[in-house]
């Protein structure tokens, strides 16, 4: 079931019989709403795409988000019924399971009331014994599959409820046949989830998203960057604006219906747009009013075809209404909108329609802007400095064993032209000057060959688990076993255009045998229709001829990451490794295709598996990266793993005992070389108090040398307090840092108590980065420590309104992360001085 959090609290009731009802050939945005939302990207008046007919006005814009909210606010009010009244609404929509031979498709009161009450204040619920009008079997049989039910389970239906009733009445108030059609369908589809109790989907002829590569965002990126990265920074944020602006508004477009549109268009053109407008509506529109649909962005399931089809029409209007509304336009967006925007629609037709683009090849790999450039490879040797893991290469020796290469990374790193060059940072400050500073050398590879063949010891090649088995890797047994030959793993999948092997195809049906036995929550169709979906490959672990585990995945390689699908092993053959020697298996197989990003979505009895595999809830896979691509499951937590492409995983743990033995084996040579046994001290036996380090016999021949004189650093802390201009520069520079970051989106501008209602009711001291800015501009933070508190009381509001699990708690816990990090650089933390 795809999860979706609510951004707006319960309260208050109403129908959506009107949420659905809009004119097809007019535009669901506002210029007012446009212009208002540039600099932070955040439109206002398009939270949803229902609503009434826009033309423009605020108060029309402000009742399609009321609509929204009053469909929130009436699954609030469901959600906060006792149990008995939730059991009573769900039986009118559950089948009666009092005997086999009993047809009642839903429990009717026989008893209705006179007048219907209003939504939130419900009449008390039937009791359990009362009767079918239908079939005269009692409440409790409709509703016996439920009892068990925890309350979670029972409002996620409800939510689809509450979807149901107002699909009902959107479908007989529609008059268009091709929107009649797709509400009757998701009708049904919403309606059968709650008979059987399973996550909506949307299957059938329109197939899954995503229709088209690259998507809709893809190429307008990749138009901004081949276009205008020769700009310096200022101009290419402008038009970074604009792009985000116009996704933004095809997002929230409405689109015309094929019947008005065959007129002026070819039977073909009609057909293929028929099709989009029908994916469309089941993708994009319907379910941002009805959240128990999964949803998709416009923009990130469609592509070039779609564009071509709908670019003219939504220029003219967007370019119309910004005309017309040009008058409640502050005057810096009045100049943006009118003159900049219409320039950048012109020249984004010219690579829409034009078939020799390179923006919409899957191949095309964009040059960035030196701005951005350079703070990729900032953050990529930010990254690099904090550790590297090198690649080993392996090679069998005699015996069977294994010699290995080691390279060190200080070494790795260094330049021939920097050694004797002082770099920034190389003399210890005072605030570090208690750290050890350790050089590292080279050693060659004659010592670490000659040190390997020292090293003889079966019990020291096979690992620890010889002597404590208890310490052995979770893997081992398992590597064991298939190099006896007990265990196979192949990569196996169903194709449309090849002939499949029938024993692929048993082994398929064997894995779709193992998911169902070890997912019961999961529904039998759905785990059939992936695992023999061509689009998905399985890695099937096997013994005896037969799959006893597998791991069911799909590849995304224009993006950079694979999605886990299914993770099981049969309940008989588990605690033997065989997990963790699977899970190793396919992160070989993705770094050998340079994919280097698992996703996954883990239930609460995964989680700790997918820990101990390197998996994390931070995700370091950009949200628009993977939003649109993988399926979302409501009570489970997203996971992501990122892939060494230097590791080789079936190998590492017997990489790493190698290693350690190796390290063990160089100190132990090391220290017979500098061991020499000197004569004690007698100073102080004739007085002396104390003694010089370096006066100690063997200190020196021990590795030790003297520490670096501590120099005051250039960028003094007390700078700021001297001149108030140095701290404003310092600010600047460090609020453009946090305000351009990846997770800094969510605090942008204040939150808006239309979309939020009690927000200020919880958080009395709200912040965020505009009117800290305007605070820097205003020459208000005077000393550091004012600006730290307003950054910080940023984060810490976040944390306090939001749960953990969201995605506004991940983006700030990430970016406090990065400013503590950049404040730390800038000195401005150091000391009382603040």
């Amino acid at each position: 079931m795809a999860s979706r959090d609510s951004s707006t609290p319960g309260g208050g009731g109403g129908t959506v019989g009107t949420a659905l009802q809009q004119n097809p050939q007019t535009s669901n945005m506002t210029a007012a709403g446009v212009a208002t939302g540039v600099s932070g990207m955040a439109v206002a008046t398009s939270a949803s795409a229902g609503g009434s007919q826009a033309t423009g006005t605020g108060g029309e814009a402000a009742g399609r988000v009321s609509n929204v909210q009053r469909i929130q606010q009436k699954k609030a009010q469901v959600r906060a019924w006792p149990r008995d009244k939730k059991m009573e609404k769900l039986a009118i929509y559950s089948t009666c399971r009092a005997d086999e031979n009993c047809r009642c498709n839903g429990w009717k009161n026989p008893t209705p009331p006179a007048q219907p009450a209003r939504p939130d204040t419900p009449q008390p619920a039937a009791p359990p014994s009362q009767p079918c009008r239908s079939c005269g079997h009692t409440l409790g049989d409709h509703v016996s599959h439920l009892e068990s039910a925890v309350d979670d389970d029972l409002d996620r239906l409800l939510s689809i409820v509450v979807d149901v009733e107002n699909l009902f009445i959107c479908l007989h108030r529609e008059e268009d046949p091709d929107t009649k059609q797709v509400y009757s369908y998701l009708f049904r589809r919403l309606r059968k989830c709650i008979l059987q109790v399973s996550p909506p989907t949307v299957e059938g002829p329109l197939g899954t998203p995503p229709f088209e590569r690259p998507s809709i965002f893809k190429g307008v990126t990749n138009f901004v960057l081949h276009k205008f990265n020769h700009f310096q920074q200022k101009d290419f944020q402008m038009m970074s604006d604009l792009a985000k602006m116009f996704l933004h508004c095809l997002n929230h477009w409405r689109l015309e219906t094929p019947s008005a549109r065959r007129a002026h268009t070819t039977p073909e053109e009609s057909s293929a747009y028929k099709v989009n407008y029908m994916r469309w509506l089941c993708f994009s529109y319907v379910p941002q009013l009805c959240d128990s649909l999964p949803h998709h962005e416009t923009t990130a399931i469609f592509g070039r075809t779609f564009l071509r089809a709908v670019f003219h029409t939504l220029r003219k209007q967007l370019l119309d209404k910004f005309r017309a509304e040009k008058d409640k336009m502050p005057a810096e967006k009045k100049l943006l909108l009118l003159n900049q925007f219409p320039k950048f629609l012109s020249m984004l037709e010219e690579e829409v329609y034009s078939n020799s683009s390179p923006i919409w090849d899957a191949d095309y790999r964009p040059q960035l802007p030196p701005h951005l450039h350079n703070q990729a490879a900032e953050r990529a040797g930010n990254t690099a400095s904090r550790g590297e893991f090198e690649r080993l290469s392996v090679q069998p020796g005699e015996g069977q064993y294994t010699v290995v290469s080691l390279t060190s990374s200080s070494a790795r790193r260094a330049r021939p032209d920097d050694r004797g060059e002082k770099r920034e940072g190389d003399d210890l400050s005072e605030s570090s000057s208690k750290r050890l500073k350790i050089e590292t050398e080279d050693l060659g590879e004659e010592t670490v060959a000659e040190v390997v063949a020292t090293i003889t010891d079966p019990r020291q090649m096979v690992g620890p688990e010889v002597l404590f088995s208890e310490n052995a890797a979770r893997d081992e047994a398992a590597k064991l076993e298939e190099r006896k030959g007990n265990i196979e793993f192949h990569v196996i999948g169903n194709s449309l255009t090849q002939k499949v092997s029938k024993q692929t195809m048993l082994w398929l049906i064997g894995l779709q045998n193992v998911f169902s036995h070890q997912l019961p929550r999961m529904p039998k169709d759905y785990i059939t229709r992936l695992v023999f979906d061509p689009k998905h490959r399985t890695l099937a672990l096997i013994k005896d001829n037969r799959p006893i585990g597998g791991i069911c995945f799909r590849m995304f390689p224009t993006q950079g990451f694979s999605e886990i699908v299914f993770c099981a092993v049969t309940s008989n053959e588990q605690v033997k490794g065989y997990g963790t020697h699977m899970m190793n298996h396919l992160k070989d197989y993705h770094v050998k295709n340079n994919i280097q990003h698992f996703l996954t979505f883990a239930d609460e009895f995964a989680i700790g598996y997918f820990k101990k595999q390197g998996f994390s809830k931070d995700i370091q896979v950009p949200r628009s990266v993977y939003q649109g691509y993988i399926k979302d499951y409501e009570g489970a937590t997203l996971m992501g793993c990122e892939l060494n492409p230097s590791i080789v995983y079936t190998e590492f743990t017997a990489v790493i005992r190698r290693q350690k033995e190796i390290i063990k084996k160089l100190i132990e040579r090391k220290q017979s070389e500098i061991r020499k046994v000197h004569p004690g001290l007698t100073c102080f036996r004739e007085g002396v108090g104390e003694l010089p380090i370096e006066s100690i016999p063997g200190i020196r021949e021990a590795g030790w040398k003297p520490p670096v004189p501590a120099t005051r650093s250039a960028r003094s802390p007390d700078r700021e307090h001297q001149d108030p201009d140095y701290l404003y520069g310092m600010l600047k520079t460090l609020l453009n840092n946090v305000k351009s970051h990846a997770a800094a989106w969510p605090f942008q501008v204040p939150v808006d108590p239309n979309e939020v209602p009690d927000y200020y009711d919880h958080i009395k001291y709200p912040m965020d980065l505009k009117t800290m800015t305007e605070r820097l501009k205003a020459r208000y933070y005077v000393k550091a420590r004012l600006f730290n508190a307003d950054m910080l009381r940023i984060f810490k509001n976040c944390r306090f309104y939001n749960h953990p699990e969201t995605e506004y708690y991940k983006c700030a816990n990430n970016l406090e992360k990065y400013y503590l990090s950049k404040m730390k650089e800038t000195s401005l933390l150091e000391g009382n001085k603040l």
